[in-house]
């Protein structure tokens, strides 16, 4: 009867229930497949920047679940093993005494030194154990079910992640071909300035032309929005993970007075709040530059992607698209056990490209972390 409970341990048979890693790591695959849906969706609905603007960030916020399931998986997984391991040497001595047992004639096993009452006393004591290893084999034929689940998610990464990819690459040439296309949006500068253009053109930092900028004055002004009381609600204005906070330095010893931020390449970057587009281009070695007016004296500053949106002037919406972080994304077949692999480290595994981020009020930067929701590392 033990021997039967230690078989059926080993061949894995019954059903377990998934473990919070597998249901964490099934639920963001489920939703991830619902973004790739809502993505070829978007591309023929009237307003298709709004649209592809939503899904492209629902599928970047699966990719982001997805990748966290898998390092849960990958670790339950480790600790399962880990188990199993410890436990080696005494299902091995435990076999092999059921093995002796169950190959002894009948008659023999009531023999026992001592007589009858021997005999006796052993048969109870081998009967008020089995309960417990059979309990045991259960737990551990549990484990085995529960580590076939874990890899069968990860082997269905892959299979998601391809169909998702195409399908992501291909709504991030319709979000740029539909805002180039759009040309109803509300402008708060008739024009572009000539003084904004000599600004660029004399820049040596980043500071000196935000600080410059400031100076400049708009026809209109910024959106009238209560962003002053928006403080401590901003979502970010991409998904990532926070390198560095405010005035922290970096390898070198440089501070800078933003966060920067690692991202995912081609992620896509969203004004976090209603504001006038005051720079968007190249500036010196910043790459392409973003820089918003969310209110009469803020400017938001965002340095380093690869694509940016709009033209100054424009007034965008929260959550409007302002550009794309550069980079390549990787073929859908580097998702498969490498995407595994770069997805049990956890942190900015997959995480390439950096975006830069200073908030300035009047001609002063000040702590961006404190407006924004997500901003711990």
């Amino acid at each position: 009867m033990m021997r039967a409970a230690i078989v059926a341990l080993m061949l894995g048979a019954g059903a377990a229930s998934a473990s919070p890693a597998t249901d964490v790591a099934l639920k963001a695959a489920d939703d991830l497949r619902s973004s790739i849906a809502a993505l070829d969706a978007a591309k023929t609905k009237a307003d298709r920047v709004a649209a592809l603007t939503a899904t492209i960030s629902a599928y970047e916020k699966g990719l982001g679940a997805l990748r966290d399931g898998l390092r849960r998986a990958a670790i339950r997984e480790r600790e399962i093993e880990a188990g199993f391991d410890a436990k080696r040497e005494d299902i091995g001595r435990l076999l092999g005494v059921m093995s002796t047992m169950e190959r002894s004639e009948g008659p023999l096993l009531l023999l026992h030194p001592a007589g009858p009452l021997g005999s006796a006393r052993s048969g109870m004591v081998l009967g008020a154990v089995t309960p417990a290893l059979q309990a045991q084999a259960e737990t551990m034929r549990g484990d085995l079910e529960e580590i076939k689940a874990l890899r069968a998610v990860q082997g269905n990464a892959e299979q998601v992640l391809e169909s998702g990819l195409a399908s992501v690459q291909e709504a991030r040439t319709a979000l740029s071909q539909a805002v180039a296309d759009r040309t109803n949006l509300p402008k708060r500068y008739l024009e572009e300035p000539e003084d904004l253009r000599k600004l660029v053109e004399s820049a040596d930092t980043l500071e000196g032309f935000a600080t410059g900028l400031a100076d400049l004055d708009s026809d209109i002004g910024a959106p009238m929005e209560d962003f002053a009381g928006a403080k401590g609600t901003l979502p970010m204005p991409v998904l990532g993970t926070l390198l560095r906070k405010f005035n922290e330095a970096d390898a070198a010893g440089i501070r800078r007075p933003g966060l920067v931020i690692a991202t995912a390449p081609a992620a896509l970057v969203t004004a976090p709040w209603p504001a006038t587009v005051r720079y968007r281009g190249p500036l010196l070695d910043y790459g392409n530059v973003m820089i918003l007016e969310p209110a009469e004296g803020y400017l938001l500053v965002l340095a380093g992607l690869g694509t940016v949106y709009g033209e100054t002037g424009d007034v965008l919406a929260a959550g409007a698209p302002v550009g794309l972080m550069g980079g390549t994304e990787p073929g859908a077949q580097e998702f498969g056990a490498d995407f595994v692999q770069a997805a049990q480290k956890g942190g900015s595994a997959g995480r390439t490209e950096t975006l830069y981020m200073e908030l300035r009020k009047g001609k002063q930067p000040v702590d961006p972390a404190a407006w924004f929701t997500q901003t711990k590392n």
